[in-house]
């Protein structure tokens, strides 16, 4: 894989029809859709490809509340549906595993008006969580499908039981992702490459490795795209988004990794391959040490444990910190600038990256072409929509 001293990145100025900025799991599915179009394109990114929040520990694949149903919600239903299939053919061709599992999702009741509510939810996802031949469900249980996992006690209302949500391990993602470039023809990959600047009137890059010239650019740099796309954007009047520290930890324990994962008020308990459960994760908007843990990872572990009585004496193995991308809107940010048309925005997934970024990844990779995606993006992920937020 090319690194910042590459002769194709070195050598003066070089060119190339897509320049994809970022290497998380936006840009890393920019550059597999690139290669399926047959696009020239480099991707580059400041360090090595899925260390921001990409690289994290719990990976879990959460649906929507299938209730009001709407564009934004049924874009998410097919993107998760469609993940799996995704995942399937990039783990043929490279002979690694993303760990992905479609394990359902336990949420606890603990009052009585919450079950009213789950079972409309149930009767909302009859109707709306349809794939073809597939169905998918929203069971109201009186008591937790397995034994040894989450506390019966949790839930003195009952449990909803999802059969949509799934979860996949960040890293082995992203290195299934990474992988299937290694051995591309049109896309070429700079890892430890900055980019400077970027004159949209010339379109060339000044990086830390030499100019690229390019057609058209992808910003998908997470919570960095923000200040990047301000800064070709007039009349703000507040940022584009911001970054939001999670924290996060891994625990060793005996668990099957076909457990769902747990939910309850912002905790995810995710079982994962190898004896591993992740925990998390904090929404921090303010912070002083982005990427240190500190008590509110403490008081998730003690939660956790509460709810999974096994996690309280399980070994703790990673304590981790990132920050991930909230566009000013909330939802993913992406589209065409409306002054520049060479550049596109694919960023500000904040908690869905994962399970969307297979499809936002390619609409944005045919915006950049000139071509019509294959679906149509919800009004509010346009990044328009968000600079009329921002300009407000």
């Amino acid at each position: 894989m090319p690194k910042a001293d590459s002769p194709a990145l070195s050598s003066g100025q070089s060119s190339t029809a897509l320049l994809i900025v970022g290497g998380g799991i936006m840009g890393l599915w920019a550059a597999v859709h690139a290669e399926r179009l047959g696009i020239d394109a480099v991707l580059v990114d400041a360090g090595r490809l899925g260390h921001g929040a990409s690289g994290g520990l719990l990976g879990a694949l959460m649906p929507h509340m299938p209730d009001k149903w709407n564009a934004k919600k049924q874009f998410q239903f097919d993107a998760l549906v469609s993940l799996e299939a995704e995942i399937a053919a990039l783990e043929q061709q490279t002979g690694l595993s993303a760990c992905y599992r479609r394990s359902g999702r336990l949420i606890p009741l603990p009052k009585p008006h919450l079950r009213e509510i789950a079972f409309g939810h149930s009767r909302d996802a009859e109707d709306s969580w349809i794939a073809g031949e597939r169905r998918f469900h929203w069971h109201v249980l009186d008591r937790p499908p397995q034994e040894n996992w989450l506390d019966a006690a949790a839930g003195e209302s009952g449990f909803v039981h999802d059969t949509l949500a799934a979860r996949v391990a960040p890293r082995s993602l992203t290195a299934v992702l990474a992988a299937s470039t290694r051995d591309a023809r049109h896309v070429r990959v700079a890892e430890y490459v900055s980019v400077d600047d970027i004159d949209f009137e010339r379109k060339v890059a000044k990086t830390t490795a030499g100019n690229i010239a390019f057609g058209r650019c992808i910003v998908a740099a997470g919570h960095e795209s923000f200040p990047l796309l301000g800064r070709y954007t007039a009349g703000l009047a507040r940022p584009l988004g911001q970054p939001v520290k999670g924290q996060a930890a891994l625990l060793k324990a005996d668990v099957d990794p076909s457990l769902p994962t747990i939910f309850r008020d912002g905790l995810y308990i995710v079982a994962h391959e190898g004896g591993h459960v992740a925990v998390g994760s904090t929404s921090e908007n303010r912070f002083d040490e982005p990427f240190s843990t500190d008590g509110q990872l403490d008081a998730l572990l003690e939660a956790a444990g509460q709810l999974v009585p096994l996690l309280k004496s399980a070994p703790v193995l990673e304590r981790w910190a990132g920050l991930r991308p909230k566009a000013i809107d909330r939802d993913p940010m992406i589209g065409v600038h409306p002054d520049y048309d060479g550049l596109i925005a694919l960023t500000g997934g904040f908690k869905v990256s994962f399970g969307l970024a297979h499809r936002l990844a390619a609409a944005a990779v045919h915006l950049a072409a000139g071509l019509q995606p294959p679906f149509a993006l919800p009004e509010n992920f346009l990044l328009a929509n968000h600079i009329r937020v921002a300009s407000r």
